[in-house]
């Protein structure tokens, strides 16, 4: 074998050796991009829920007028956030978990409106909603995860660096109360 043809070998195995390692990483971007989009879905229909929850209460707790606020506020807040800022989005939804969270507490004070059959259907979506919200956080961080593992591990690490992959951001709440799924009790 000529030394042309040895050469000629190797750099047609590390071109595809980058081809692969390249695809891979467009694979995993565009997994974290898919369950981002999961995670952004929830999160609209949790905030589409909030106008009603908050309206059902406000008929029976008017004078609860603070929390009312808080979470309209922090619905506001969470959807100011901008598309691509993952922390502040996380850190926005952790803030409106909290506020729903005190808001659950305020409807426990008022038995008529536990009793209240459209504040029990919105419980139980709200409920539904944190579930499925969880489980997309949880496939967001995974599909981070493998993502990450790809642009730090040698030598995918190289053809990241070179093609401008980067790290994703993990969808994590600063506050560990916020990791609750908000108090959702049906009556007594």
């Amino acid at each position: 074998m000529s030394t042309t043809l040895i050469i000629a070998i190797i750099v047609v195995a590390v071109i595809g050796y980058v081809i692969m390692v390249y695809n891979g990483l467009v694979r995993s971007r565009q997994m974290v991009e898919e369950a981002w989009s999961g995670i952004d879905v929830q999160l609209k229909r949790r905030a589409d829920l909030i106008p009603n929850l908050v309206e059902t209460v406000k008929g029976y707790a008017s004078h609860e007028k603070d929390t009312l606020r808080e979470v309209t506020e922090m619905r506001t807040r969470a959807q100011a956030v901008p598309a691509g800022d993952i922390a502040g989005r996380a850190a926005a939804e952790g803030m409106l978990g909290a506020a729903l969270g005190k808001l659950m507490a305020v409807a426990e004070a008022y038995p008529d409106l536990k009793a209240n059959e459209n504040f029990r259907d919105l419980q139980g979506t709200l409920d539904k909603v944190e579930s499925e919200l969880q489980m997309a956080r949880r496939y967001y961080n995974g599909s981070a995860r493998e993502m990450n593992v790809k642009v730090e591990s040698f030598p995918s690490n190289l053809v990241a660096n070179n093609f401008g992959f980067r790290q994703a951001t993990y969808f994590e709440l600063e506050d560990p109360a916020d990791r609750q799924t908000p108090l959702v009790k049906f009556g007594d």
